[in-house]
């Protein structure tokens, strides 16, 4: 028994000491090797085009604010807010009870110089017949009768005047659509004394065009001479989420406003009149630098606490190379530091490469 005991110690004793003998197994030779498959690019030289992005607001393409033009009350009214109109549409009928009698006087005065100049005309007329007869009539009689009848005519041609500008007041009593749109504002109703206002008055009505919007937007004074005319701007709106337009600009004020910007715009079609006057967008506006720079894609750039670099590949080794980035694109950026046209880099480098790597 005891001899039994003895065996068995002496074993576990043997297989303990094999097992401490084992080795571990390095796994850096397959680390090495499954990291030497790098992805390279170059260093590039060329103007890079980028953008801003910019607030935009919408405007209506025509906008009027729809006045009286002479004092009146409002006698009928036949639109009311978001009723839809044609040019030359009736919308609001005035009356104005002097009216009929200063027209009634014009056309009086006007017919009492015309029978005033009918009558000089005839007595010219009866004068000249009589002066065919030598010393029936003196040549000083004569000659006042062509005065008078010229001087009546004339008055008749202002009389006339006078009379048709009456007329086009009595015309301003009705009150007419200058285009197509939308009456979005009515401030008065049948019965409302109105007349001639300024811009800081209140409007009888407000009539917008939305079929086709401008929208507005304010480029700063550095970026004016920046902006890329021959791409296209892309704008979303933030009632309308996900979906992009792109349009290009329009017109601009080729002036600076007192907050220092330039206004531009972009025609924005709305048949579906999904899109309202006074929606806020984000417009990303095209830019293009003057002169050129030295660009890498984006995925190159190391980015850490302390530093900014790329790697370059240098006699198959791999070498920081510290940079400042300038403006970024969608897939490059400008880069300024120690590099060259055509230096090789690594892609989708990360710190995990040491500096003085072998890079194959």
């Amino acid at each position: 028994m005891r001899q039994t005991l003895y065996a068995l110690i002496l074993l576990s004793a043997i297989m303990g000491g094999c097992s401490h003998s084992e080795k571990p197994v390095d796994m850096t030779a397959e680390k090495t090797a499954a990291g030497e498959n790098f992805e390279t690019g170059t260093v590039s030289e060329k103007r890079l085009s980028s953008y801003v992005r910019l607030p935009g607001q919408l405007k209506p393409f025509n906008e009027v604010n729809l006045f009286a033009k002479i004092n009146s009350f409002v006698k009928q009214i036949n639109v009311d807010r978001g009723s839809v109109v044609r040019k030359g549409q009736l919308l609001a009928v005035l009356e104005a009870p002097e009216m009929m009698s200063q027209v009634q006087a014009a056309n009086a005065r006007y017919l009492q110089a015309r029978e005033a100049a009918n009558a000089s005309r005839e007595k010219y007329r009866r004068l000249k017949e009589a002066a065919k007869e030598e010393g029936a009539v003196s040549p000083l009689d004569l000659d006042n009768a062509l005065s008078k009848m010229r001087a009546d005519e004339a008055v008749v041609l202002s009389e006339q005047s006078n009379a048709a500008s009456v007329r086009d007041i009595q015309s301003y009593l009705n009150i007419r659509a200058p285009f197509d749109g939308m009456i979005v504002q009515r401030n008065v109703s049948a019965g409302a004394l109105v007349g001639p206002g300024k811009a800081s008055d209140q409007p009888m009505l407000v009539l917008q065009d939305t079929r086709k919007l401008r929208l507005e937007v304010m480029i700063p004074e550095s970026y004016v001479d920046k902006v890329d005319l021959k791409q296209k701007v892309s704008f979303i709106f933030n009632a309308l989420p996900g979906k992009e337009n792109k349009a290009f600009i329009s017109r601009s004020s080729n002036a600076l406003s007192n907050q220092r910007s330039e206004a531009v715009e972009i025609d924005v079609e709305n048949a579906g009149q999904r899109l309202k006057p006074g929606m806020y967008g984000e417009v990303k506006i095209p830019l293009i630098l003057g002169a050129k720079s030295l660009i890498v894609p984006n995925n190159a750039i190391v980015r850490s606490t302390e530093r900014q670099y790329v790697i370059k590949i240098k006699n198959g080794k791999a070498v920081y190379a510290d940079i400042k980035e300038g403006i970024a694109g969608d897939e490059q950026t400008e880069v300024f530091g120690n590099l060259k046209t055509g230096d090789q880099i690594l892609l989708h480098a990360s710190d995990e490469i040491k500096e003085g790597q072998t890079i194959k």
